[in-house]
């Protein structure tokens, strides 16, 4: 089971941090990612933690996301964090987290690739 929060109403520039708590014992083996949903549009990739084995994650950004948006993979705390900065109106999207187990050969970058959802966290960005 995957849960979000952090979503909430921001004035463009501002900075805003979700949060993705999945309960299972196996997180660390898990491949994680965000994924946003715009109103009236296709739900689109924005990051994700890919798991290449050991402790070893590699991290991708969609190209709207890259030097803005910034994902923590805390497998501690079973959690994906993603904080964002400098938002825009254009950021304004229901964040939905996925999850799927094990070592994959995609990239990783379809919702295709996951199977585990979780409800959304509803980000809106408006002066």
């Amino acid at each position: 089971q995957l849960v979000e929060s952090g979503g909430g109403l921001v004035q463009p520039g501002d900075s805003l941090r979700l949060t993705c708590e999945a309960s299972e014992f196996t997180f660390k083996t898990y491949n994680m990612a965000w994924f946003r949903q715009a109103p009236g549009k296709e739900r689109e990739f924005v990051a994700r933690s890919k798991w290449i084995g050991s402790n070893i994650y590699s991290t991708d950004y969609a190209d709207a996301a890259k030097g803005r948006f910034t994902v923590l993979r805390n497998n501690a705390k079973k959690t994906l964090e993603q904080e964002m900065n400098s938002l825009k109106p254009e950021d304004t999207a229901v964040y939905s987290c996925a999850a799927r187990v094990g070592r994959v050969e995609s990239n990783l970058v379809d919702e295709s690739d996951y199977d585990h959802w979780g409800q959304g966290t509803q980000v809106t960005v408006s002066s």
